[in-house]
């Protein structure tokens, strides 16, 4: 069984790769380069890739700079300290349209290679309020997916969309990745690295996995700023 892994090299999405593979399917990873100030992921995507010993890994080049709208593509200050859960509207980090743009890239890919699995590694609990990490986004996504492909209209194949992750808040998530057998110390989840790569501890991204890591009970082994 084939299935694409969206990749981005962040705790959530190599313990999802880490389940397709423990689910027996033979991995294709998608990472993108598009223009995010913690480029640094795609070098920790591309290690986790090579961890679970994919079929291939691919990383897609596109520009997301060129509309901007959030702290991750434009020329705006990540905020700090501040993780709001989703309980004062959507974050400056939210990045317009990217699930959508990538399970697109991933479903173009997937009918090329005559697989009908895609795996994300949203999650529905502890996330910062994204709008597209919900299930019912998701669902939809997958809808539209079986309108829009020509191995859908055939009957050939009907894409699925895999979200192990959606129910487990996130020490569940590392749990399940230390069960899987995933290198922490190769990924990255930092939304303001600096130039050596360390993390910031700050931004919501790390205040989640921080959060997660001590309530499991692991030690995460990256290196923080502060």
């Amino acid at each position: 069984m084939k299935a694409v892994c969206l990749l981005s090299g962040g705790l959530d999405s190599s313990t999802c790769l880490g389940v397709a593979r423990r689910d027996g399917f033979e991995c294709y990873a998608l990472s993108f380069d598009y223009g995010q100030r913690h480029r640094i992921e795609i070098e920790a995507a591309a290690r986790v890739a090579k961890h679970f010993n994919v079929r291939e890994h691919r990383v897609v080049r596109i520009d997301l700079r060129a509309f901007g709208g959030s702290a991750l593509t434009a020329d705006i200050a990540v905020p700090k300290d501040s993780l709001e859960q989703g309980t004062q509207g959507i974050p400056i980090t939210y990045v317009p349209a990217r699930n959508t743009i990538f399970l697109s890239y991933a479903m173009a890919w997937a009918e090329v290679l005559e697989c009908p699995d895609i795996f994300i590694g949203v999650n529905a609990i502890d996330y910062s309020g994204y709008p597209d990490c919900r299930p019912e986004f998701i669902a939809a996504f997958e809808h539209m997916a079986n309108l829009a492909t020509k191995a859908g209209v055939e009957g050939r194949t009907l894409l699925r969309i895999h979200t192990p992750l959606a129910q487990l808040d996130k020490s569940g998530i590392v749990k399940l990745a230390a069960e899987l057998g995933v290198d922490f110390g190769l990924t990255h989840s930092c939304y303001d690295p600096d130039q050596d790569g360390r993390s910031c501890g700050h931004c919501d991204s790390c205040l989640l996995r921080l959060k997660g890591f001590r309530e499991a009970g692991v030690r995460d082994p990256l290196s923080y700023r502060t």
